[in-house]
């Protein structure tokens, strides 16, 4: 599965942290890099959210600092990751997830990550082209 490490994370120095995080539930970080995208790059990314009223707060963001994209393996990676980020509003997420710990807003909560084996193809793919 994909997951990024957002500006907000980034510039609050999370990056190891964050890591640790996955690698305490059993994650491999196959490949990782940190990149600063362009915002027509986010949009690229974020097309799926187009029709959203966020989608442009959103590209914004993404595009606003750099950040840490990574693949991440092991068995049921997708849902996995999806439980250990927790809920989109760090306000609403469980203890000890990503998100609770570290999330500011439902905007800046710090990870992002697959939602399906289909989008993490194509979201491995926009990132990790070689």
């Amino acid at each position: 599965t994909l997951s990024i490490i957002k500006p907000d994370a980034v510039e609050r120095n999370l990056i190891e942290e964050i890591k640790q995080e996955f690698k305490n539930k059993g994650f491999n970080i196959l490949k990782e890099k940190k990149i600063k995208l362009e915002k027509s790059e986010a949009e690229k990314f974020y097309k799926v959210h187009q029709s959203k009223p966020f989608y442009n707060d959103l590209c914004s963001y993404l595009s606003s600092g750099p950040i840490v994209v990574m693949i991440l393996e092991r068995e049921s990676a997708v849902v996995e990751n999806r439980k250990l980020m927790g809920a989109t509003d760090p306000t609403k997420a469980e203890e000890g997830t990503i998100r609770k710990k570290y999330g500011i807003s439902i905007d800046k909560n710090s990870v992002h990550g697959s939602d399906s084996l289909e989008n993490a193809k194509i979201e491995i793919d926009f990132f990790f082209k070689d």
